[in-house]
């Protein structure tokens, strides 16, 4: 019986998992325990599965320290009981506050302080007493707490290997050397469980104190539930017969909106996915979402509903999703079927700054105690881990970078300190660090969500549970995952500058228009899709330029096959073959070429699995994905994957399929399935990319903006300034006078925002662009820092970057004026002057800065060059031989081009050696793709920003042309002429 035990989960301290820790349990003896995990319970409902398993019974509690000192531990005598355990824990950590010396009266938890505790003991409270401070009972009163007194035995640690472990994850922690780390810093090196009769026989003398143990336990029961449950809200308006009548009537009504009255299909789908929902007792989790996504359409926002959501028409129709399942031919069992266990899985995304406003309104609208979001744990797999494990070693700073190179692992694996770090990191690999919040997944419960866990507080702050996705579905959690994404906030934004710069409203969720227009079709061929969701990197512009895709349906099957698993097997490039030669497909059956016609033979979605099983197989819909979910490792028993495997082959030959068709069948969808991609949620990403793109196609000014202000994509704030200019915006630099914090564009002409300037303090984001609204355009240098009560620091990078160019005067005649207002010892005046006093004049020589001094201004402060180019840049006039859109001509030949880097990949080939993809930017501003071998690159490797002069042969594929490096190198700018 051990009161005090910890788990990975006391982070940073303790060193075995759950399950180790029960197997060690059991190795002991033991046959029941209380996890009293430090300041958390995420383990307690794992504890408590594990435990049930194995035969032990399992108490929960929680051990609560401030700073070092261990104040006490709770023990719960009940559910009731670990709920009031979270509940003062999740207080304190909600509200900011510090744990008290002594805890509250609980009703059904017990309080354990530690010996030597000077106050008086509550009816729950006790003094837990280790066996080496028994010695300070001897010849003592012990009348008044012979009843108080428990064996106190912590657990921390399994064996001397692990409490030196324990050792260096303290010094971590701390962040000091392992000699630093105290007595009071660690555990001791008996914390841990002790061998079979050990406990008994250190108390023997004082056996009252076993048994007063004994009895506590006892009247612990954790009455959980058994296994998994569904925990989650279970009605939406309280009631289950009118949450169906309310679902029903709304997928109808939406139905008639998306459809029509008289489509016969859709009605059909209709009623078939409510009897499911229905029987699946999910009726409350579409009322939710559809209420979350009703709130945030009333406050203008906008989502995309994406995931496996999209397969479903009644989310077509209460408007979760965009995605039209009947035209695409979705299958709903992919999303959900009779036999699936797991929930519904939407993923709804808003703008990066609207999505907290959405979860905000779910926390307030299902209730602060039944309502989180999800967290996650992040682990010490980063080998980052390494230079903190060399630290607390003490090792130099010189030393542990050379342990951190991977090119010289061959090196230091015959250096003993390299070795021993090795041993270190390999056993805390996967060892939890530190909790943390999930990317979107909001919980909303039945039951106050204290019963399962405490709440943390991160900076994002909103209540968070202490465990991660995986052990929320566990317990019994469905999760809502509400996620944010910039291509929205590009959409959004977009929008609304189209509006206030061009009065002109759009309405962006007419898609299918915007699908069947030919301008914007043309653009996405070309790959004119820079700043575009989804489709704006290299590599997804090279694959439309070679499908030559026009059109949604060809944009669906690219989001698909784009995906690393399709695209190593060899499927893209058969896909792209057979998308210009259709005439050349053979395929394996009659009833293949009926249902993968449209994908050219080649499974490209996962729903395609499903089809190869219903239509070829005579498989049912549940069934189907059920085969499919086994072939990505979800099956539920391998056993039963077995046996469906079995019934597809059976089914087929039963159909008339000739056996070695079959199997031929089997292998190309057993193959393909594990890495396969969900056609509804390729569906979805097309759906935004064809909004973006068509804001891009007629507004290309504001829809640029949008992307600057909404921080970018796939590219660098430098390459969407370019595409901005190629829009014929015309680009200023900073000014006081005509800047706001962010880019702001008023007809043709575009102004940087105070946010992009590096150095620039950012209270003056607001501030400068505020004052002049209130009290008219900055008159004079002497005017802005008066009203602004701007610094030296702050003021001379505005001139530098050029933004009080308004003024006339030349950057260093302004230099020249800022130091004599304010000097470099004068303090920042912080009050606007009440009375103007005129400014003394001097009589200056001309100073003149030169339009390449004003360029390496703007790379410091900017990041890029407005004034010159890269190009302009160069130290020489060379351009090369060739331009990017020549390069079709060339085929065959070897060329040198001159190119300003824009990105890299770096790509592991079969024979475990880099290579890499280059892209580039030629004089003219059009882009161009290079190939990289590893025999060639290491010696000719990416030296970052700049321009290249670059060797390389031209080659094509399917009308694509990009250049295989032979020879590349970075070339000298002209020197900065202020240093030089």
């Amino acid at each position: 019986m051990y009161l005090n035990v910890h788990s990975q989960y006391s982070l940073r301290f303790g060193t075995m998992s759950i399950p180790a820790l029960v197997e060690e349990a059991i190795a002991c003896g033991v046959t029941q325990m209380a996890l009293t995990d430090i300041n958390n319970s995420t383990g307690i409902m794992e504890f408590m599965r594990e435990c049930d398993e194995k035969g032990i019974k399992p108490v929960a509690g929680l051990e609560f320290r401030r700073a070092k000192r261990l104040l006490y531990f709770g023990i719960a005598q009940n559910k009731e009981g670990m709920k009031e355990l979270n509940d003062f824990l999740s207080e304190h950590n909600l509200e900011q506050k510090s744990l008290p010396d002594l805890a509250p009266a609980f009703v059904n938890a017990y309080v354990v302080y530690p010996y030597g505790h000077q106050e008086p003991l509550k009816a729950n409270e006790y003094l837990g007493i280790r066996y080496d401070q028994l010695n300070s009972l001897f010849n003592k009163d012990l009348s008044g707490i012979r009843e108080k007194l428990l064996a106190l035995q912590p657990v921390f640690i399994a064996d001397k290997i692990e409490y030196r472990l324990h050792e260096y994850l303290r010094g971590i922690d701390l962040n000091v050397v392992l000699t630093e780390v105290t007595a009071e810093d660690k555990c001791a090196p008996t914390d841990k469980f002790l061998a079979p009769g050990q406990l008994e026989a250190k108390f023997s003398r004082y056996a009252f104190i076993l048994d007063n143990t004994r009895n506590l336990m006892n009247r612990c029961v954790m009455d959980y539930p058994k296994g998994r449950v569904n925990l989650n809200r279970k009605t939406f308006t309280g009631n289950k017969k009118n949450d169906r009548e309310l679902l029903e009537k709304l997928a109808i009504s939406g139905m008639e909106y998306r459809y029509g009255k008289s489509n016969k299909e859709a009605l059909r789908r209709v009623k078939h996915e409510l009897k499911v929902i229905y029987e699946l007792d999910f009726c409350a989790y579409f009322l939710i979402t559809w209420d979350i996504i009703r709130y945030s359409s009333s406050q203008g926002y906008y989502h995309v509903g994406r995931g496996s959501g999209a397969n479903s028409i009644v989310a077509y129709c209460l408007k979760i999703t965009d995605v039209d399942p009947i035209e695409l031919d979705l299958y709903f069992e992919r999303f959900l079927n009779a036999q699936r266990t797991s929930p519904p899985d939407f993923d709804i995304d808003y703008s990066w700054d609207e999505r907290e406003d959405v979860q905000d309104y779910i926390i307030k609208r299902y209730g602060s105690q039944h309502t989180a979001l999800l967290g996650t744990m992040s682990t010490f797999k980063d080998r980052s881990i390494i230079r903190e494990i060399g630290k607390v070693m003490g090792l130099p700073k010189s030393e542990i970078d050379g342990f951190t190179d991977t090119t010289r692992l061959a090196f230091n694996r015959n250096n003993d300190a390299f070795r021993k770090i090795t041993a270190i990191y390999e056993r805390m690999a996967n060892m939890p660090n530190q909790r943390s919040i999930h990317a979107g997944g909001v919980l909303i419960t039945e039951e106050p969500i204290t019963y399962y866990t405490a709440l943390d507080l991160p900076p994002k702050g909103m209540a968070t549970v202490q465990w991660d996705m995986y052990e929320a579905e566990k317990i019994g959690f469905d999760k809502y995952d509400i996620l944010s994404q910039r291509g929205i906030g590009h959409i959004k934004m977009a929008v609304k500058l189209v509006e206030e710069n061009q009065q002109r409203k759009i309405d962006i969720h007419q898609v299918k228009n915007f699908m069947k227009d030919p301008a914007v079709n043309a653009n996405l061929r070309i790959g004119n899709t820079k700043g575009c969701f989804y489709i704006e990197s290299p590599a997804m512009i090279q694959l439309n330029r070679k499908l030559g895709c026009d059109n949604y349906r060809v944009l669906v099957a690219a989001s698909s096959i784009i995906r690393p698993g399709v695209a190593s097997s060899g499927m893209m490039g058969t896909y792209i073959k057979y998308h210009h030669a259709p005439d050349t497909v053979k395929y394996l059956h009659p009833v293949m070429e009926e249902i993968l016609k449209e994908t050219y033979g080649v499974m490209v979605y996962q729903e395609d699995v499903i089809k190869v099983c219903i239509h070829f197989a005579g498989m049912d819909g549940t069934d189907a994905d059920i085969l499919r979910r086994g072939m990505s490792g979800k099956y539920r028993s391998k056993k039963e994957f077995d046996k469906l495997v079995e019934r597809f082959h059976q089914e087929a030959i039963t159909l008339g399929r000739p056996e070695d068709i079959v199997k031929e069948v089997w292998r190309q969808v057993s193959s393909f399935a594990g890495y396969s991609f969900s056609k509804a949620h390729s569906a979805s990403f097309a759906v935004e990319s064809y909004q973006s793109l068509y804001l891009k196609t007629y507004f290309p000014r504001e829809f640029m903006v949008a992307v600057l202000n909404n921080y970018g994509g796939f590219y660098d704030r430098a390459l969407y300034v370019q595409e901005l200019q190629r829009t014929g915006g015309i680009v200023h630099l900073p000014c006081v006078n005509n800047s706001d914090s962010i880019v702001n564009i008023m007809g043709v002409d575009v102004y940087l925002g105070f946010v992009g300037i590096h150095g620039l303090n950012e209270a003056f984001f607001e501030l400068i662009p505020e004052e002049r609204r209130r009290n008219g355009l900055y008159k004079s240098l002497e005017d802005f820092i008066k009203r602004t009560a701007i610094g030296l620091e702050n003021g001379i990078t505005l001139i530098r970057v050029g933004a009080l160019r308004f003024t006339g005067k030349s950057k260093k005649e302004l230099l020249w004026d800022i130091h004599l207002l304010l000097g470099a010892k004068t303090k920042p005046n912080n009050n606007a002057e009440l009375f103007c006093m005129e400014a003394k004049n001097y009589s200056l020589p001309v100073l003149v800065n030169t339009t390449l001094e004003n360029a390496y201004h703007e790379l410091e402060l900017l990041g890029f060059p407005l004034s010159m180019t890269m190009f302009d840049l160069l130290q020489t006039d060379y351009r090369g031989e060739i331009c990017a859109n020549d390069l079709i001509n060339h085929v065959g030949q070897i060329v040198r081009m001159v190119g300003q880097y824009v990105c890299e990949k770096t790509v592991q080939t079969k024979n475990n050696q880099k290579m890499w993809f280059g892209n580039f930017l030629d004089v003219e501003g059009n882009t161009f793709d290079t190939v990289h071998f590893p025999n060639n690159t290491p010696i000719y490797p990416f030296r970052g920003a700049g321009c290249y002069l670059i060797l390389g042969k031209v080659v094509a594929e399917f009308g694509f042309a990009s250049l295989e490096v032979l020879k590349f190198a970075k070339l000298p700018i002209l020197p900065n002429p202020v240093i030089s």
